[in-house]
C-alpha cells in the first residue's frame, strides 16, 4: 500500500510565475525523495514603481512516502 504526502511551499522568481514554480520543485527535489508532481495553487505578485519586480508562485508537492 502507498501513502502519498504533500507540502505547500512558495517559489520566488524575478523572471517569471513559471520560474517561481519551478524554483520550489528544484528545492523540493533537492531534500525529498520519490517527487511525483504538483499542483499550482496560486500566482501573486510584488510591485514596485507599476512593475512586477517579484513572482511568486504557490505550489503543493506529492510525495510518495517510502518505507524504511
Amino acid at each position: 500500500m502507498a501513502v502519498i504526502k504533500t507540502i505547500d511551499l512558495v517559489g520566488v522568481s524575478d523572471v517569471s510565475w513559471e520560474d517561481a514554480a519551478a524554483q520550489a520543485l528544484r528545492e523540493a527535489t533537492s531534500t525529498l525523495r520519490n517527487v511525483e508532481g504538483l499542483s499550482v495553487l496560486e500566482q501573486t505578485g510584488v510591485v514596485a514603481d507599476g512593475a512586477i519586480t517579484e513572482y511568486h508562485t504557490a505550489v503543493r508537492i506529492r510525495f510518495r512516502l517510502a518505507r524504511a
